[in-house]
């Protein structure tokens, strides 16, 4: 088989769960002349990585700060990446970039796997691009009013013309304040590591089922008491592993894209880095 590449770009992207998700599937597809790598590149540098690649690569993996600069060095622009406003994925064939958004389609997937596809009220907290891809999400499933909990207003502003471009419509409130918009039918924390920590309670109390995009270290303290209070809780881990599914069939242009192989391997990876 002919060699091709593909690989994550951000900063910091030692972290990055992407090579051993693609690589999995690359396994268990048989792509034996497949390979993924991890490059750490800032925003002022995403240009003269992508002029330096040659025909062998098929895509590329964006996490942040790249997300926004991918949609004006691409030839191309999905409808969905153009409406978040950031693109996760780079697909390169016959010399030009296709940018993509595969991040809604893992929110989607996550919680329509566990269920949560019926909800109507839902606090989204924080207000960044992650949060933006949340409401795309959420339109999918009829949701067309949420309230955003922000530290400042301003934050959030990005997020709300997003919501509004997908049909929801967002009430920014105060992080301070969010428990007012409580009880809902879905908490989705955006908010990175120990942030959301002082929601456990109130949220637990509400009876609110929680999406943590938190992977790592898991379980965080929100989701450990929502599941102690018998609340269904989706972790950051499934909404990676879908959206990087998505990039693998983007990528290979197949659809047998192993799923369940892509979850053992992640999951193994994420206990040894726990242990």
């Amino acid at each position: 088989m002919s060699s091709a590449r593909a690989a994550v770009l951000g900063s910091p992207v030692a972290h990055s769960l992407s090579p051993v998700l693609h690589r999995a599937a690359y396994a268990e597809m048989g792509l034996s002349g497949w390979s993924y790598d991890a490059f750490e590149v800032g925003e002022d540098g995403l240009a003269g990585f992508l002029a330096g690649l040659d025909g062998s690569w098929r895509g590329l993996s964006l996490t942040m700060p790249l997300k926004r600069v991918a949609l004006s060095l691409a030839d191309s622009v999905s409808d969905l990446a153009a409406k978040v406003g950031g693109a996760n994925t780079l697909v390169l064939r016959d010399g030009r970039r296709a940018a993509d958004n595969t991040d809604v389609h893992g929110i989607v997937t996550a919680l329509r796997e566990a269920g949560l596809d019926g909800v109507a009220s839902v606090v989204v907290l924080g207000g960044g691009a992650t949060a933006a891809s949340a409401l795309a999400a959420l339109s999918r499933f009829g949701v067309s009013r949420v309230a955003v909990a922000v530290r400042s207003p301003e934050r959030a502003a990005e997020a709300v013309e997003v919501g509004a471009r997908f049909g929801v419509s967002a009430e920014v409130v105060r992080l301070d304040e969010a428990g007012g918009s409580l009880p809902a039918d879905l908490v989705v924390s955006t908010l990175p590591g120990r942030a959301a920590d002082a929601f456990a309670e109130p949220v637990a109390a509400s009876g609110a089922a929680l999406f943590d995009v938190v992977y790592a270290p898991w379980p965080t303290e929100l989701a450990r008491a929502v599941a102690s209070a018998g609340g269904r809780v989706v972790g950051g881990f499934e909404m990676l592993l879908h959206q990087a599914v998505r990039q693998v069939a983007l990528m290979t242009g197949r659809d047998d894209v192993p799923v369940e192989a892509m979850r053992a391997a992640g999951e193994a990876e994420l206990a040894r880095r726990a242990a």
